[in-house]
């Protein structure tokens, strides 16, 4: 007996290894226990991570992204090394040492909860993390405990540590739907991880443990707590220095939320891409890591965004000065902290300035802005806010500053091209621009409104509004196919129309309420002479009209059967009336508008690719067209992965029914001949002219020569249109309330709308050669009489050229001869005539 107690080391190992051999017993027969329970890990080297749909333009730039969680997926070797290193000391310096399960520690843990009788986790390893975030509940008991014991130590197994560590920065979550370092990067911070400072990189580390709670967002205090926690760490492992951790920990947390890296400010075009893929493939989209390519070019869509808000903010500005967005009690001790709290609640609606008056002068004002800080207010950015009136005209001009401003107004202000601020307001009016590539109808830029997150109904597709002017090429287009050339003399003078159906006669007026008799189709085509258009029409019978104005994308539906359809009655989205100028603008050949270009799976695989068809004009079997040089192809390629696949190009031999080359077309990729080349060229001259010398004159300060279009406005001036091409690009661009009335006394196509397609082709074809377009076969130049707009006699003043299709001549004839039917007799008094 003595000698067993005089040997108590014998003893205490012993019953040591009586306890090991018990505990493991315990631990095998667990393991025997929860065996059917545990997970299968070995799917774990295919674990797809949930990542959001991604949204780019068609030269690789992110537009939006969809989905709950935000995740960034990143390789081991994308991670920079000091985020491994702070991670390791926050959470599991030895991770590279152990086999999995930290057994002293949790030990300790063990110990802990026993005497404490707290079940909160402790002593888990990175990889006992992960095991718990991929394959356990959140339960807390010991046999959840002991299911994470065995499944660590399987996928120990299954990966190596590099692995391991990978999916664990990648799949944790980390505060704020940020999912793994690259979301919390871009979250926090709005950086990419390999931009990020140490004291950056702490911070982020440190959300590992509690994330809703320690995020600097949540709690700059706690998180600044949690990074000297972890920048302490790093200095006692060896991976900073003293002077590293010191200027660190001192580093003021700087924190708020970011969205996506959004590259291209396009998120009409995002949600259409996004219904789409939705319709397709189903909510898998927004978890499964899907990148969908859209055809907007990012500089033609910031042009287009730029332009449309130009314009409204232009147009508002003519109709006076609402007043300020709000007031707010300006302190005399306040600072800027106090002046920038005030301006909290109030956002940037479409690129607009929320700013606080801080003083006003008699011609000035001093201003205050979260973004830019004091700014000074000149005259010439305020003098402008006149009272408005009930009858959209403005009041008297202003005198001094202080006629509409206080301090403590909180107003907008937008900064001009010149870098000058000035006073600016929310519009009530809206907008909507569309930009088509004619050769194959790709979307190149599309805007619905003025700012997407106050109002997401779609303009461009979803509003159908009646078109007004810009309606009749395509009836002037039909005239052309029924006989008519531009030098026919139609009639510019009053009708009155009796029919039942309109309850009424009708006696339509042209803008200017004036009349001028006999009239050649080009000119009043560019003076947009309402009775010349009406005449037409009644000539054409709306049955013949109708059907043929089908050919450029329009519904029977959309369109009126009566007369009213030659002002433009029929109702069209801006992107309808982008296709069917498109047809001018290509030769004649109608394309359909897509936005959808790729659709990217989660393995990188294209899972769709759009099938344009294009316009090819050497391609097509008819024998009485001649090849036409197609315009530029816009693709701003920059060399990514996602760029539009070349289509075939101007000059490259194409041929059908090819398929050892991509230069080759089939026949089921070719668009469809709308109308002919001949009458194409004579419409596309004649809207030349409409800019050169009509209703588009403004968009002479463009300095091209290639442009030609059509200014439409609808009655009572409720919707304003100009719609305009070259070879290259076609533009629709949209003026209205979406509440329809009156846009204000003087507000037109050409002063409401045309800036917003100059300001768009003006940065859209900077830089581009102008796009001559070759002269189809068939057509013939020559000298007419002004007056009559027959064939000139030798020596006849006011003699001038136009273009004919052959088989269309106009007749040598004095100037009294007869005038077609349909030209009515006009008498001096211009007396009233009904057409039926």
């Amino acid at each position: 007996m003595r000698r067993y107690l005089s040997s108590p080391p014998r003893v205490l190992g012993a019953i040591l290894l009586a306890l090991v051999g018990a505990a493991a017993l315990a631990l095998l027969g667990a393991y025997q226990y929860l065996h059917p329970a545990l997970p299968d890990v070995s799917a774990i080297k295919d674990i797809r991570l949930r990542e959001p749909l991604r949204v780019y333009s068609r030269d690789g730039r992110l537009i939006a992204q969809f989905g709950e969680e935000r995740r960034i997926p990143l390789t081991y070797t994308a991670i920079p090394r000091q985020m491994v290193n702070a991670v390791l000391a926050a959470e599991d310096d030895d991770f590279f040492e152990h086999g999995g399960v930290d057994y002293p520690g949790l030990a300790r843990a063990t110990l802990r909860h026993l005497i404490s009788g707290n079940k909160a986790e402790g002593g888990s390893t990175i990889t006992m993390q992960l095991a718990r975030g991929i394959f356990l509940s959140p339960e807390k008991s010991y046999r959840r405990k002991l299911l994470e014991i065995f499944t660590t130590l399987r996928i120990e197994q299954e990966l190596d540590k590099e692995e391991i560590l990978a999916l664990y920065l990648n799949k944790m979550f980390l505060g704020q739907r940020a999912y793994g370092i690259g979301a919390a990067a871009e979250v926090y911070f709005g950086k990419t991880v390999d931009r990020l400072t140490l004291p950056e990189i702490a911070l982020i580390a440190g959300t590992f443990r509690l994330p809703s709670r320690d995020n600097p967002v949540a709690s700059p205090a706690l998180a600044k707590q949690r990074r000297a926690y972890v920048l302490r760490r790093m200095r006692e492992k060896g991976f900073i220095t003293q002077d590293e951790h010191d200027i660190a920990v001192n580093a003021p947390v700087k924190s708020h939320l970011h969205g996506p890296a959004v590259q291209v400010e396009a998120p009409y075009v995002a949600e259409m891409v996004r219904a789409d893929l939705l319709e397709r493939l189903g909510p898998e989209i927004y978890t499964a890591g899907y990148k969908a390519i859209a055809t907007i070019d990012s500089r033609l869509q910031g042009a287009a965004v730029r332009a449309l808000r130009g314009a409204l903010v232009e147009y508002d500005q003519r109709h006076g000065y609402r007043g300020p967005a709000g007031r707010t009690a300006l302190e005399a001790d306040a600072d800027e902290k106090q002046w920038s709290q005030a301006l909290n609640e109030y956002s940037r609606p479409g690129g607009l300035e929320p700013a606080l008056i801080l003083s006003v002068e008699e011609r000035s004002a001093v201003a205050w802005t979260r973004v830019h800080g004091r700014l000074a207010l000149a005259w010439s950015g305020i003098s402008w806010a006149r009272t408005p009136r009930a009858d959209g005209s403005v009041g008297p001009v202003l005198r001094r500053a202080g006629d509409v401003l206080a301090p403590g107004d909180i107003v907008y202000m937008i900064q001009e091209r010149s870098d000058t601020w000035r006073l600016a307001q929310l519009p009530e009016a809206q907008g909507a621009f569309v930009a088509v590539d004619p050769r194959d109808g790709a979307v190149a830029a599309l805007v619905g409104g003025f700012d997407y997150y106050i109002s997401n109904y779609n303009r461009a597709v979803q509003a159908r509004r009646q078109p007004g002017s810009a309606f009749k090429p395509f009836i002037y287009s039909a005239a052309l196919d029924h006989g008519f050339t531009p030098a026919s003399l139609i009639n510019d003078a009053p009708l009155v129309i009796e029919d039942a159906a309109m309850e009424g006669s009708w006696r339509p007026q042209n803008v200017t309420r004036q009349f001028h008799g006999p009239t050649r189709l080009r000119e009043a085509l560019v003076r947009s002479r309402n009775l010349v258009s009406i005449r037409i029409m009644n000539a054409l019978g709306p049955a013949y009209a109708t059907k043929f104005i089908e050919r450029f994308g329009f519904t029977q539906a959309s369109m009126p059967h009566n007369l009213t359809l030659a002002l433009g009655t029929a109702q069209v989205s801006p992107l309808e009336m982008a296709r069917a100028y498109s047809v001018f603008a290509n030769g004649g050949f109608r394309v359909e508008p897509y936005h959808l270009q790729r659709i990217i799976g989660p393995d990188d695989a294209v899972i769709y690719e759009a099938q344009p068809r294009y316009v090819c004009a050497e391609c097509m079997p008819m024998p009485e067209i001649e090849a036409l040089r197609p315009g530029l192809y816009l693709d701003m390629a920059d060399g990514s992965p996602w760029n539009t696949p070349e289509a075939p190009q101007p000059g490259v031999p194409v041929g059908l029914g090819q398929t050892n080359s991509s230069s080759y077309l089939q026949p089921e990729q070719l668009a469809e001949a709308a109308i002919s080349p001949q009458n194409a060229f004579l419409m596309t001259d004649m809207m030349a002219d409409v800019i050169r010398r009509g209703t588009g004159v403004r968009a002479r300060q463009l300095n091209r020569r290639d442009l030609a279009g059509k200014t439409g406005t609808t009655n009572d001036r409720r919707d304003a249109w100009f719609c305009g091409f070259n070879s290259a690009l076609v533009g629709a661009a949209w003026v209205g309330f979406d509440q329809e009335r009156s846009l204000g006394p003087g507000e037109e196509g050409g002063r409401t709308a045309l800036p917003m397609w100059i300001y768009f082709m003006a940065d859209a074809l900077e830089g581009l050669p102008e796009q001559k377009r070759e002269i189809p076969p068939e057509l013939v130049s020559m000298r007419i009489s002004a007056d009559t707009g027959l064939a000139a006699r030798p020596g006849e003043p006011n003699a001038i050229f136009e273009t004919f299709m052959t088989g269309h001549l106009p007749a040598e004839a004095a100037y009294d001869s007869a005038l077609p039917d349909l030209n009515g007799n006009a008498d001096e008094e211009q007396k009233e005539e009904s057409l039926f």
